[in-house]
């Protein structure tokens, strides 16, 4: 199989159904934030569904760099063809960072967010609502040294995302090799940084929703739902863009791929739960086992549902290699990992953000969530849509062209 049989100019054309579906999705997002913030008694329950979408927005699109990285460092042949998706997605980061930002930010000035350790008080030994331990953590945990953290790290990421996907394009206007030599410098570095930084960038955003409990596995945990929602995105735009006629070169091997990684990956997310749940359990401390008491007591149903999604489905699916390689199996398996996530960082969220007897699951949640799928879905379609689909002077180009398993 040669390059003569591909249109290496092949580019994606974002009109039609794709677009109008995307902006009524966003539509119906504002729709639900719109009604949340309509009742005060909401307002809490809103920033959390906001935080929960616009860190889950974020982490894919940071996973899109990442996956670009890992590629360059590991000098991949069988993943050259199919960058243009995780570059789309990488293009994309800096607006899921503005996001986040915006939502972290009016979190912490309106006290809808972190108010754990941001309420008035409780770092003053006079008052009574001091608190020891969170006076202990106040060092780390005050505002201007978490908003500066946040903003360190996204921006970071921004930076090296932006040029990746810059230097593919070069690679692409000028040949030659100098454009995949400053990828794979520059993804060393990122990954070292990425790596460092990513469990700290967790601790922040979503442990520290509830300060008097910590996990050293935090990050990492966070880590893996990250990765895993990344590929299984991944997944499903390469077999959607196959499945509409483009990327004919995108072959069952290339699918077998993505679907061991997600595959492994799954596997890798439930030891890091299952280490940090059982010895959490075992210990049986009670400032540790709050944790999880918190989440049987109002969230048992999302609780055994993050296990059946996220490890149960693609481990069972996926444990097949004829499975891996059709791609309606591999689409329905990624389609609920990234639905398995979601319920992921709902029950991580909820319990920490809104308080108790608040909760529910309804339109804010639903229409939250539709509304970032959409604004993911044009966001990334319309970057995939400003270069063509294959990067064609890719020194591994014929290796992915050619790639057989």
């Amino acid at each position: 199989m040669g390059t003569h049989n591909y249109n290496l100019t092949e580019q994606f054309e974002f009109t039609g159904k794709a677009k109008t579906l995307s902006i009524i999705a966003i539509v119906i997002g504002i729709a639900a934030i719109g009604f949340g913030f309509s009742k005060e008694s909401l307002h809490e329950r809103t920033f959390a569904n906001l935080l929960l979408m616009a860190y889950y927005f974020a982490c894919v699109c940071m996973s899109g760099a990442f996956f670009l990285a890992v590629q360059f460092v590991a000098q991949a042949g069988w993943s050259a063809s199919i960058l243009r998706v995780p570059e789309a997605m990488a293009k994309v980061l800096p607006i899921a960072v503005v996001i986040l930002l915006v939502v972290i930010g009016l979190g912490l000035y309106s006290h809808n967010l972190y108010h754990h350790w941001h309420a008035e008080g409780l770092t003053d030994p006079n008052s009574e609502n001091y608190d020891k331990l969170i006076d202990g953590k106040s060092s780390f945990l005050n505002v201007p040294f978490f908003m500066g953290r946040q903003i360190v790290f996204l921006t970071i990421y921004s930076i090296f995302a932006y040029y990746l996907a810059k230097w593919s394009n070069n690679e692409d206007l000028e040949g030659g090799l100098n454009s995949y030599r400053k990828s794979f410098k520059y993804s060393c570095i990122f990954l070292v940084i990425y790596g460092f930084t990513t469990p700290i960038f967790a601790f922040d955003t979503v442990m520290s929703l509830e300060a008097h409990w910590f996990s050293t596995m935090f990050g990492w945990y966070n880590f893996a739902a990250m990765w895993v929602s990344s590929l299984a995105a991944i997944a499903i735009i390469l077999i959607l863009l196959r499945k509409a006629g483009y990327m004919s070169w995108v072959n069952n091997s290339h699918l077998h791929n993505l679907g061991q990684f997600i595959f492994g990956f799954s596997i890798f997310w439930t030891y890091v739960w299952f280490a940090q749940f059982m010895l959490i359990y075992y210990a049986n401390i009670p400032e540790e086992t709050v944790y999880f008491y918190n989440r049987w007591e109002n969230y048992e149903f999302w609780w055994y549902l993050n296990l059946i999604l996220n490890f149960l489905s693609p481990v069972l699916l996926l444990m097949d290699r004829d499975n891996k390689r059709q791609e309606n199996i591999l689409l329905a398996v990624s389609i609920v990992v990234l639905c398995g996530h979601w319920v992921d960082y709902y029950q991580m969220i909820m319990p920490g953000a809104v308080k108790k007897g608040e909760n529910g699951f309804g339109f804010i949640e639903i229409g939250t969530a539709v509304g970032f799928v959409g604004l993911f879905t044009f966001t990334v379609l319309r970057a995939l849509s400003k270069k063509p689909l294959i990067a064609k002077n890719h020194p591994f180009l014929q290796e992915s062209l050619n790639h057989h398993l």
